[in-house]
């Protein structure tokens, strides 16, 4: 999901640009380009994965004027390239939102935190913890970063979206539609948990070596 149109107060824009420009800020320090450009055949992956993505948010349910409903892959994309490459992808994915209209520009930075940041962070979260605490197993690493990573991160994402229209909403009507929207977030997130988990699987299955959190060696050779 994302916003459309703004229905937040100055302030709340102004805070959450703030934060979404740290983040990047952060991500940038890492030098992920680094990674692009010794991998020549990554770089076509990455480039094709944001493209694919930017043509599947179109895909897209207008539930009111200023929200939309839509798959947003971020989890995937953090899976697969890891969270610094994932949020650059994502700020460019919403940057051509605005492009073409979709969005207005002073939402850029509450979309980027809401379709972003907090689904990387939980996809990342839950993949360190998978590392570091559950047997080395494929099945384990699919479900619990796959479908379990994909639908918690759904639920925190339209948690952070709801939260922050009912805090910082501007517009009545806006704030009891999101508190309406809140309970039927349990229905949206099997969508997104079945995709990324399905096309997880796939890579997995066809090219683990693309899946930069996942180490073939350890999960398939040594089993």
């Amino acid at each position: 999901m994302s916003f459309a149109q703004s229905v937040f107060a100055p302030w709340a824009l102004v805070l959450t640009w703030l934060i979404s420009l740290g983040v990047v800020a952060w991500t940038m320090s890492l030098r992920p380009w680094q990674l692009l450009l010794n991998d020549i055949a990554l770089q076509h992956r990455w480039l094709a994965a944001t493209l694919a993505v930017v043509l599947m948010w179109q895909l897209r349910a207008q539930a009111v004027d200023w929200l939309t409903l839509h798959l947003v892959f971020t989890v995937l994309m953090t899976l697969v390239f890891k969270v610094p490459l994932a949020l650059i992808s994502n700020v460019m994915i919403n940057i051509a939102m605005v492009a073409v209209g979709r969005n207005e520009w002073v939402l850029l930075g509450a979309n980027v935190l809401v379709t972003g940041i907090v689904p990387a962070i939980i996809a990342g979260v839950v993949w360190r913890l998978v590392d570091r605490r559950l047997p080395d197993n494929l099945m384990v690493f699919l479900f619990a970063c796959g479908f379990f990573g994909a639908a918690l991160a759904t639920l925190a994402g339209g948690l952070s979206a709801v939260l922050l229209i009912i805090v910082a909403g501007t517009d009545p009507e806006a704030v009891y539609l999101a508190q309406e929207y809140a309970r039927f977030l349990p229905l949206l997130m099997p969508s997104e948990a079945f995709i990324t988990g399905m096309l997880l699987s796939i890579l997995l299955v066809y090219h683990p070596s693309w899946v930069a959190t996942f180490n073939d060696h350890r999960y398939i050779d040594t089993q």
